[in-house]
Parts: structure tokens; sequence; C-alpha cells
């Protein structure tokens, strides 16, 4: 699995391909949460998704806006 700067900064990658592997890792974080999660773990998560929102911001900035503006939500 790829790291969000080394995704970041691939030129190979479409934007597409880009945002969608950013997502999945986001996705991938919160599904991994559960009832047993502590709010550590649920803030680390919410902190991991705003970075890699800022990211997709970079890559798109429409998207990237409308994914943090509804994480503070």
């Amino acid at each position: 699995m790829y790291s969000v700067e080394q995704i970041r900064y691939f030129k190979t990658w479409s934007k597409r391909r880009k945002v969608d592997e950013l997502l999945k890792m986001d996705c991938f974080q919160y599904t991994n949460l559960g009832i047993d999660s502590t709010k550590e773990e649920k803030n680390t998560v919410k902190k991991n998704s705003k970075r890699i929102y800022r990211v997709i911001k970079e890559i798109d900035k429409d998207i990237g806006e409308r994914l943090l503006s509804s994480i503070d939500k």
C-alpha cells in the first residue's frame, strides 16, 4: 500500500486514480473502527481523513473542498 504523500506525487497516475486511491485509504480506516474503538482512535481517524482530504484538494479543488466541509459538520 502506498502512503498519502507517495500518491500525491505520482506522475504516471491520473488525477482520478489518485483521488480514488486516497478515498479507498480513507474508507479502509473507517471500516476498521468498531463499537469498541476508543475516542482517541476515532480522533486519529478523523485527523487522518483531514490530511487525506487536503491532499485531494490539491489534486481536485472542488472535491477536496466538499470533503473538508463535510468532515466538520
